[in-house]
């Protein structure tokens, strides 16, 4: 189980998260709505230690940490339990596809490179890319660069992945195969904590609906409560705007 409980994140005198809990069961795949400047990526970067929260408590499993004072040493713990898939890739600009996917690997789980290697080509065939082991960043297109570090987080094999608006800096027309990616991680059971704005892939992929507004969690629900019933108003107008500018997002 992932426990998210109480967490506070301000910058200077602007509250961005307030009060904000979020629980997750084990396999469950829990996707994060609502409008920019809602705290949802801030949430994601607290609970990867990315931001220091100003309260809060998270829990992987067994192990649970104070989000505003865990030491260096229960970071790297809980690090090693997470992976995070980010908006912007992240990838290194130095390293090729297969290097990349190995890194963490190498690095993070002190793995001998050889058992590393082969785990990182695994992860790349798993995603389609097999045959851009050896591309560099550079070489490769925004989803490709994505689906790279998808394979870099499900080679780590964590307890949780969170992903932050995976499509978000790609071009309309790959964002199709960046969510058939993520669809197929969420069929191996792996639990998943997503902040998107994909309506479509919510509806179809997540186990749980969380709606997220002016950094409290709104409202939350199984996806077909959220869509079809929502019971606050503010939900309610949120998702009658994304159907104005697009209704093949509402199902």
């Amino acid at each position: 189980m992932v426990d998210i409980r109480n967490v506070r994140k301000g910058f200077g005198k602007s509250e961005v998260l307030k009060d904000v809990s979020i629980q997750i069961e084990d396999g469950q795949v829990v996707v994060i709505l609502g409008p920019s400047g809602s705290g949802k990526t801030t949430l994601l970067r607290c609970v990867s230690f990315l931001e220091r929260a100003d309260a809060g408590q998270f829990t992987i499993g067994n192990e649970t940490v104070d989000l505003k004072k865990a030491s260096k040493k229960q970071i790297l713990q809980m690090r090693r339990k997470m992976a995070f898939v980010f908006q912007n890739y992240n990838l290194f600009a130095n390293k090729n596809a297969l290097e990349n996917v190995m890194e963490g690997l190498v690095i993070g789980k002190k793995m001998a490179k050889k058992e590393a290697c082969t785990k990182a080509m695994e992860a790349l065939e798993w995603v389609g890319l097999s045959e851009k082991a050896l591309f560099y960043p550079s070489q490769l297109s925004g989803g490709q660069q994505q689906r790279v570090g998808i394979a870099r987080a499900v080679a780590l094999n964590p307890e949780v992945i969170l992903i932050d608006e995976q499509t978000s800096a790609l071009d309309p027309e790959l964002v199709g195969e960046t969510l058939a990616v993520i669809r197929k991680v969420a069929e191996k059971g792996i639990t998943m904590l997503v902040v998107t704005h994909e309506m479509a892939f919510a509806q179809d992929v997540a186990d749980k609906v969380v709606f997220m507004d002016g950094g409290v969690v709104v409202e939350e629900g199984s996806p077909q409560q959220i869509f079809t019933k929502p019971k606050q108003e503010r939900t309610r107008q949120f998702l009658s705007r994304i159907i104005s500018l697009d209704p093949m997002y509402y199902i």
